[in-house]
């Protein structure tokens, strides 16, 4: 729970200044005075104000937002030697550039850490196929064990994390897929998925499991390659190179079976019998409770190991130079961005149920996990949260950074500022509408939990 807890903390803290510094740097250089930068809402906990401008630095009690207090007219007297540097004296387009510097920041950052990413290279899992489950699409569309997916449609993947994204975006609005493949006996060629109907309400929507579509894994041994830090494994000091011979009274042949016991294994106690050498011991553990697909299963936070003449065949590690790991990060946060507006569209128009909404618990909750995997799962759950908080406050609603863009694009279209009178409505509108957007969130993170 601490890990939790604290991987949340930073990781909002980190997205809450990089949001407030991009408001703060754009009011500077437009000449606006920054009477207050806070990080947190509620009685500060620290403050600090600066001799050299006057800005006034807290951190508050609630870590839950932040803000960025200027000069401004409309919430106080302001003295005739200061008015050139009140907000509401600046231009439109600087107001709008001010504003707007916020979310821009997020995006930004979500370029640097995706560049930082692909520039380090990270090993991932190539799409290889493994032979589907009678009855799915992919049996029905001849899909054999061995293949390799080269492109979803027009979108070329190269490793299994490419094409889980490909198929989210494409199948959303697709009755069937085209997938291309290869190392098939006729060579490189094509198949044609029939896409089921995904009910509204299904969080994982179009996955390649819900297609019969399954990573190839060959017969290897029960040998423990990796252990996740902080998971049920590394509690019950199991170590890389154990093989488990046994699980209660049930023999091992190989990894794939052990695993079908773990996931049907979920919050029940198991015995493993280890062998390390030739010392053998027992080690009762709990595997986690982990919803996946619609099902509970049992997690314990392991990976095999991988025969050295297979790596090649299973994994990938792409590196790139500072140049196109930068194009590449405006291209992923570019997607990632574009992908959570198509999704809120479909959400309001009944598509996509209500239930893909996170709320902080949630958050929470996958920031502990990413940070339990590495820093550069940690980098990636940063970089897409930062991408989603970017995305949210541009929106046009009222209170949020969108909603004031929303009110300088009517003051440039009209020649004339938004009344007082009709902005003070669209604030207690926009308060109501995050209010029920939070409400539905909160909802959502305990409905979750329960289901555990």
């Amino acid at each position: 729970m601490l890990h939790t807890v604290a991987s949340f903390l930073v990781a909002l803290g980190v997205l809450i200044v990089i949001h407030e510094l991009g408001h703060f740097w754009a009011a500077r250089a437009c000449g606006v005075k920054v009477l207050r930068f806070s990080i947190g809402l509620g009685p500060p906990l620290f403050r600090f104000q600066s001799k050299a401008n006057g800005t006034e630095w807290v951190i508050g009690s609630l870590p839950l937002g932040g803000y960025v207090k200027m000069l401004d007219e409309r919430e106080g007297n302001v003295a005739a030697n200061e008015l050139h540097q009140a907000f509401n004296r600046k231009t439109v387009g600087q107001r709008f550039s001010i504003v707007a510097a916020g979310p821009i920041a997020n995006f930004v950052l979500a370029v640097l850490l995706y560049a930082v990413l692909f520039m380090y290279g990270i090993p991932e899992q190539r799409p290889v196929l493994a032979a589907p489950a009678m009855g799915t699409p992919a049996a029905a569309a001849g899909i054999q064990s061995g293949e390799v997916v080269v492109a979803v449609g027009d979108q070329r993947v190269s490793t299994w994390q490419d094409f889980r994204w490909a198929l989210v975006r494409a199948g959303y609005s697709a009755q069937t897929l085209e997938i291309l493949i290869d190392n098939t006996p006729d060579g490189p060629g094509s198949k044609r998925l029939a896409v089921p109907h995904a009910p509204a309400d299904a969080v994982d929507g179009v996955s390649p499991e819900s297609l019969g579509l399954r990573l190839f894994r060959p017969p290897s041994p029960a040998v423990v390659g990796t252990v996740l830090p902080d998971s049920v494994a590394a509690r019950a000091s199991l170590q890389v190179g154990d093989e488990i011979v046994r699980v209660d009274d049930q023999a091992i042949a190989d990894w794939e079976s052990f695993v079908r016991i773990v996931r049907a294994s979920a919050a029940r106690e198991i015995e493993l019998v280890i062998r390390q050498g030739d010392v053998q011991r027992a080690v009762p553990l709990t595997p986690d409770s982990v919803l996946s697909q619609g099902q509970t299963i049992g997690r314990i936070g392991i990976g095999p190991k991988i025969v050295p003449d297979q790596e090649d065949l299973l994994q990938v590690r792409r590196q790139y130079g500072v140049g196109p790991a930068i194009a590449l990060g405006v291209q992923r946060t570019w997607e990632m961005s574009l992908f959570s507006v198509r999704m809120m569209g479909k959400m309001l128009i009944g598509e996509v149920s209500w239930r893909h909404l996170s709320g902080p618990v949630t958050i929470a909750d996958y920031a502990g996990q990413s940070a339990s995997m590495g820093w550069t799962a940690y980098l990636g759950f940063l970089a897409l949260v930062s991408v989603s908080l970017g995305v949210l406050n541009a929106l046009p609603i009222p209170m949020l950074d969108g909603g004031y863009l929303m009110y300088y694009v009517l003051e440039i279209a009209r020649g004339k500022p938004v009344s007082e009178r009709w902005m003070e409505y669209g604030q207690r509108a926009g308060l109501f509408l995050i209010l029920c957007l939070t409400s539905f969130a909160l909802f959502n993170d305990f409905n979750r939990l329960l289901a555990n």
